[in-house]
């Protein structure tokens, strides 16, 4: 199982509105290519991100579907991404002083992805999972900075988890 943590100069509030906004499902999870659709429920669990992986013309209509959503603490979801399979991401979320550490864990649940050997499976999620929390602390953070009318500057990302506050 793939684990990454980033440090967020934001609240868990600010990560959480990111989270509950489908439509930027593509701008912050790497490989999501475009929305087709939200439904109109999401975050709530059973709700479903209609979207694209790949880049045209080799985009494939895929979904996320959200299995828990327990805001701004916690949030499952369900990823599929077939041919590979599927995938469940859990986000724990926790405030720090006046930051927020984000931790991201991924494992294949179902389909070829879950043959991989798991070593060979965590590098590769590894690369992926630290730019899609990259992306999220961006989003996240340019929130938090312009409702404080604060100029927007991107974290620092840690080289490694042993730089992260303990839990």
């Amino acid at each position: 199982m793939a684990r990454n943590a980033r440090v967020m100069h934001c609240t868990p509030e600010d990560v959480f509105e990111v989270l509950a906004d489908g439509w930027l499902y593509p701008s912050w999870v790497v490989g999501a290519s475009r929305m087709r659709d939200v439904d109109e429920n999401w975050p709530r669990p059973g709700a479903r991100l209609h979207h694209s992986v790949g880049a045209w013309p080799m985009l494939i209509d895929d979904e996320t579907v959200a299995e828990e959503f327990d805001s701004p603490r916690a949030m499952v979801m369900r990823a599929t991404g077939w041919p590979l399979g599927e995938a469940r991401v859990t986000l724990h979320v926790k405030p720090r002083g006046s930051h927020t550490i984000v931790r991201m864990q991924e494992e294949a649940i179902a389909g070829p992805a879950r043959y991989v050997p798991r070593a060979i499976m965590d590098i590769m999620l590894q690369w992926r999972n630290a730019e899609t929390l990259r992306r999220l602390a961006f989003l996240a953070e340019g929130r938090s900075s312009r409702r404080a009318g604060e100029p927007v500057t991107p974290s620092a990302i840690p080289a490694d988890e042993s730089e992260m506050p303990a839990s």
